[in-house]
């Protein structure tokens, strides 16, 4: 009796423990469930995990945002690739929502590391054949991994909500760095071309989280004032730029951003900063205090990643979800 061997493929959907409600919501879109697992962390802090089902042959797509602390999810999230690696899994996609160290993405001084590399070579050797991630630091971080990467946007999420609770007003897009301000111009066309203006700002690169707002570049008196930026961490240059904007004439000002990490002091920063209200996505878990903040706008970017998920399994076109943005 000849081996019968069917084609189809085996969609598998696993999730560490950073952000588990993400990882439900993207199964949940998907239709299917996230493959049970064990996990624990042993007394000095060493990290164990098992798949409860069998993986050989499947397509498997491992979810974890690297939230705080940082070092322990990245671990984990490679210890399961190793794990899917050694039982046999056929296609191995490594999901990060957020990309741990993508701020060290180059060398500023002498003798510094680019972690941001460490990180993809890391996943490569864990065994990971490609990478799904949303809104990298700079897009130059695509060319450290050997392999696919697929770079999501979710730009036209958060636009999109702009357009329905802000489009009736005279806007301008402001970048909060000279740096952004390609984000920035694909904001303003989103919007109708509405005018482009950026913070100048300097920062001390042996000083981490602390940067001064020195002047704003271009027209804003009398708008709403869009500021964009991938991520907020301590909330001090968003803040600060947010009240050089009213300082120049700005009508109120909406922050946007990706990546919420939110860590102390930010929510305090950005409770009583001047901004009227600051949009975020899910893709890293926000604590009660956060959730709590009357101006806060959480969007899901659960149907972005789960599409691209699809795209991928079904070997279709991730590029087509850009939206004609290169």
């Amino acid at each position: 009796m000849g081996i019968h061997k069917t084609t189809e493929k085996n969609l598998m959907v696993f999730s560490g423990r950073a952000h588990p409600a993400l990882a439900d919501e993207v199964a949940e879109e998907l239709g299917t469930d996230l493959v049970p697992m064990q996990a624990h962390t042993f007394a000095n802090s060493e990290i164990y995990v098992r798949f409860d089902e069998s993986v050989r042959g499947c397509d498997a797509f491992v979810i974890q945002s690297h939230t705080a602390p940082v070092n322990e999810w990245i671990m984990e999230q490679l210890i399961m690739v190793d794990a899917l690696k050694r039982g046999s899994a056929k296609r191995i996609t490594v999901v990060l929502p957020f990309y741990g160290y993508a701020r060290q993405d180059k060398k500023h001084r002498g003798r510094e590391p680019i972690s941001a590399r460490l990180i993809a070579d890391m996943f490569k050797t864990a065994g990971a054949d490609r990478l799904l991630t949303v809104d990298l630091h700079t897009a130059q971080i695509q060319g450290f991994f050997d392999g696919p990467v697929d770079h999501l946007m979710a730009t036209p999420i958060l636009s999109k909500h702009i357009k329905e609770n802000y489009g009736d007003r005279k806007l301008a897009v402001v970048s909060p760095d000279a740096g952004r301000i390609k984000v920035a111009e694909w904001w303003s066309n989103k919007l109708g071309g509405v005018p482009l203006a950026f913070i100048h700002k300097t920062r001390d690169v042996t000083r981490p989280n602390e940067s001064v707002a020195n002047r704003v570049v271009g027209e804003v008196e009398g708008r709403t004032c869009i500021l964009v930026d991938d991520m907020i961490d301590s909330g001090g240059t968003i803040c600060q730029a947010a009240e050089a904007l009213m300082k120049d004439g700005a009508n109120e000002v909406v922050i946007a951003a990706t990546h919420a990490i939110f860590s102390e002091p930010a929510v305090e920063r950005l409770t009583n900063s001047v901004a009227t209200e600051v949009v975020v996505t899910n893709t890293l878990p926000l604590s009660e205090e956060a959730l709590a903040m009357d101006k806060l706008t959480q969007l899901s970017i659960a149907p972005l990643i789960s599409r691209a998920i699809r795209e991928v399994f079904e070997d279709g076109s991730v590029t087509s979800m850009f939206e004609g943005r290169a």
